[in-house]
């Protein structure tokens, strides 16, 4: 079995032991400048590394390195230019910043207002030829689109006045394989690395978004 363990970084403690004594005063600024020559190496180290995305609108945001954020510059770059050309990417999080890049007003104008504490999907792309919002997860390790997430996600855009496309994104098929039984009906599947195929769960129809009323009216086949 195993332990965390903690403890006083070296040059804090030789601080705290000078704590009343006559060099405090010396020993605290040396070390409260030191601190901010560290912070700052580290930042400029962290900013060097940080990931590129270009949205389709030309800007670019840099995302921070590590976890599903390879993935979602993919899903950026490669999945929107294929299967939603010339939409609008209204949201981007991150594991450093969660609304690293939100077009709050955009989302207003559809019907959605967000909350900060909002369980948002990684990505959501508005379609603006098709008036679709598609809500899309990339996937690492968990947060797949699973019927208890569909539902969350429906609720969170329930007032939206596109129609809600939810995709789960993967790096490979390796990698989303453990996570095909819970994969859910109505939604899609992508690939990155077999970035010009979907997997469509099938419901009704093929990467679109299912609306009670559409069924009721049997307007399916036109809507499309």
């Amino acid at each position: 079995m195993f332990y965390s363990a903690y403890q006083v970084e070296p040059a804090a403690l030789a601080l705290v032991r000078t704590c009343g004594m006559k060099p405090w005063s010396t020993h605290l600024k040396q070390y409260l400048a030191s601190r901010a020559k560290i912070r700052q190496a580290v930042e400029r180290e962290r900013s060097l590394v940080r990931i590129p995305v270009k949205l389709p609108s030309g800007e670019t945001v840099t995302l921070s390195p590590g976890g599903q954020n390879p993935l979602i510059k993919q899903i950026i770059e490669e999945f929107c230019p294929r299967f939603s050309p010339g939409g609008t990417v209204v949201y981007i999080g991150d594991a450093e910043n969660k609304f690293l890049h939100l077009e709050a007003a955009y989302l207003e104008g559809l019907g959605v207002v967000i909350a900060p504490s909002a369980k948002m999907p990684d990505v959501v792309v508005h379609d603006t030829k098709r008036n679709w919002l598609l809500l899309v997860e990339a996937v690492t390790s968990a947060g797949a689109v699973d019927w208890k997430r569909r539902n969350e996600l429906k609720e969170l855009f329930k007032g939206c006045k596109a129609g809600l496309v939810f995709v789960t994104a993967f790096e490979n098929r390796r990698a989303m394989q453990t996570f095909l039984p819970l994969i859910s009906w109505e939604t899609e599947v992508w690939v990155a690395e077999a970035s010009d195929h979907l997997i469509h769960f099938d419901g009704e129809r093929f990467l679109g978004p299912y609306r009670a009323a559409y069924r009721q009216a049997g307007e399916l086949s036109r809507e499309t």
